[in-house]
């Protein structure tokens, strides 16, 4: 099968690959970049476990092909830690107990970063509302509002 070319930003570094053009973007940040804070659960779009942060949007990886991300900018968590320094974000999910067996947690953190990113004072309300495509087996949600919330600058 025949590859194609793609160049993007990912996590701050400009990157090219050829790639084939029906792989998904989940398998190519998995393993070809070797990315795995991007887990797959569904793989249809549904638990938000594989959630990246698309030009400044909250997006599932498991349902978009690694060629529609050219010329983008993509985020995964481990985009969020500067010089090995967590972000503020990732250090209130501890502080606040919203990880606890962590399957979601990079996709919680990422939705809660895009949702940020467009409102730095979003409400309570908004944080639920931005979160709502992500599945949680674990926290039943209010420690990780309680810990997108206490981020919000006022």
């Amino acid at each position: 099968m025949n590859k194609v070319k793609i160049s993007f930003k990912l996590n701050d570094e400009n990157v090219s690959i050829e790639t084939s053009p029906n792989k998904r973007l989940i398998d190519m940040l998995r393993e070809d970049f070797e990315l795995t804070s991007v887990k797959e659960g569904c793989g249809e779009g549904e638990c938000g476990a594989c959630t990246i942060i698309l030009n400044k949007e909250a997006v599932t990886s498991c349902t978009m092909l690694a060629p529609q991300v050219d010329g983008c900018e993509v985020i995964t968590l481990e985009g969020l830690s500067k010089s090995g320094e967590m972000s503020k974000l990732q250090k209130s999910f501890i502080e606040k107990g919203a990880v606890q067996c962590g399957f979601c947690t990079p996709g919680m953190i990422l939705s809660g970063k895009a949702l940020l990113m467009k409102n730095p004072n979003p409400s309570r309300e908004e944080i639920k509302t931005a979160i709502e495509g992500n599945l949680c087996r674990c926290t039943g949600y209010t420690k990780i509002v309680d810990a997108i919330e206490s981020t919000v600058e006022k």
